[in-house]
């Protein structure tokens, strides 16, 4: 599966951006779709998934009641709004597909995209 994400930019604190996460692949319906985020200096930290059928959601405490993950199946597309963001959020967000059970673990991903920039001003 290609993923490729679009949505990153630079924003003050507490605006909002919208990412997206576009597969070339029908099979894309088949996957749950996480987002991962990695900064300097840090470690790939788990930010929400999203189950193949769009039920089952999970989302990292760091994010939760300001990030929400959502998928259009019909467009394989997965989208990750954030809203109220903050200093702490800057990253490479990535996406990742896991075959039909979703995960928060990274190891657990099959397919990556290569990752979008996002940047907070204070």
């Amino acid at each position: 599966v290609t993923l490729v994400e679009s949505g990153g930019g630079l924003v003050q604190a507490g605006e909002s951006l919208r990412l997206s996460c576009a597969a070339a692949e029908r099979t894309f319906s088949s996957y749950s779709v996480g987002w991962f985020r990695q900064a300097p200096g840090k470690e790939r930290e788990f930010v929400t998934y999203i189950g193949w059928n769009g039920v089952d959601i999970v989302h990292g405490d760091s994010v939760k009641g300001r990030f929400t993950i959502s998928r259009d199946n019909e467009k394989n597309t997965a989208f990750l709004q954030m809203n109220n963001l903050k200093p702490e959020d800057p990253a490479v967000y990535y996406c990742a597909v896991h075959y039909y059970r979703g995960s928060t673990d990274s190891a657990d991903s099959d397919y990556w995209g290569q990752g979008t920039r996002v940047t907070v001003s204070s």
